[in-house]
């Protein structure tokens, strides 16, 4: 570091290294979008998909709550020490050019914070609507909130895209992940359409067993396409060279969430999964690359 707080070249290329090894470890569906960027917002993509990776498996590791959100507190330290240009770590050193060139609002990485310490203080269990709202604005929408900064789009349009779209990509995530989350003990369908189809409160596994929980997932699969719907609305409203991640996005978790409805509800149901040279399609229909 230097006096000003800003990184030497060498450490800004090892801490660039360093988000770029986590997104690729990963395997993320989003690592496609990522890739059709300029270099820089590129790299500013990598730091912030970084980030997320390592709050989640704060929130998704070993360890007692007190553990999980001791571990989440000290990641809002390191988000108060980067805005001071005093970054610690190497994934919030990655971040401190893209914070500076692309404006990324403190506000939203803590929100991200906040939306992994719903899952760090204990498994959730069918939500209530305004609970899984504010989770999906937290985990999702507020990663949409700083991608599209990266991604180059402004305006109130842009700006709206990144929650609806995150709504849709974070509702579709639920409906894949359904028995993924249940053997953690979390169930994040909305309390209100459990009892809409008449499925009592219990334990995840009995809930994903009644009868009526294909009822539950083809409301909230409506509700995704809703979501997917206003959000190509308002990506015609943006200029398309700024968005084409969102875009590309947006189409492979459309044809995730065909397949879904395509498998059904009732187990055993299979994993259901979008390939890389499908992505690779997606991406060349759409004109993206």
């Amino acid at each position: 570091m230097t006096a000003t707080g800003a990184l030497s070249a060498s450490d800004a290329a090892d801490a660039r290294a360093h988000a770029r090894t986590v997104a690729f470890r990963s395997g993320s569906s989003f690592l496609l979008g990522m890739r059709i960027l300029p270099r820089q917002r590129r790299d500013a993509m990598y730091a912030i998909y970084a980030f997320c990776r390592e709050v989640d498996d704060i929130a998704d590791g070993a360890g007692t709550i007190e553990q999980k959100l001791a571990a989440l507190l000290a990641w809002r330290e390191e988000i108060e020490r980067l805005y001071r240009d005093r970054p610690t770590r190497p994934t919030s050193r990655a971040l401190l050019d893209a914070v500076h060139a692309f404006d990324l609002p403190k506000d939203e990485f803590l929100a991200v914070i906040d939306g992994m310490e719903m899952d760090a203080r204990e498994a959730m269990v069918a939500p209530d609507r305004a609970a899984f709202a504010l989770y999906c604005r937290r985990v999702a929408g507020a990663v949409g909130c700083l991608s599209i900064r990266a991604f180059g789009s402004h305006g109130p349009a842009a700006e709206e895209l990144a929650v609806v779209l995150g709504d849709a990509l974070q509702i579709t995530n639920v409906l894949r992940d359904l028995d993924e989350d249940a053997a953690q003990g979390r169930l994040y369908l909305p309390a209100e359409l459990l009892e809409d189809a008449g499925i009592p409160p219990g334990p995840p596994e009995s809930v994903l067993d009644h009868p009526g929980l294909g009822e539950v997932c083809a409301a909230l699969a409506q509700e995704a396409r809703e979501r997917f719907a206003r959000s190509a609305q308002l990506i015609a409203a943006c200029e398309r060279s700024s968005v084409r991640p969102a875009i590309l996005m947006m189409q492979i978790y459309r044809l995730l969430l065909d397949r879904l409805e395509g498998r059904g509800w009732a187990a055993p149901r299979r994993p259901v999964r979008v390939s890389r040279i499908q992505k690779a399609w997606i991406a060349a229909r759409h004109g993206l690359f």
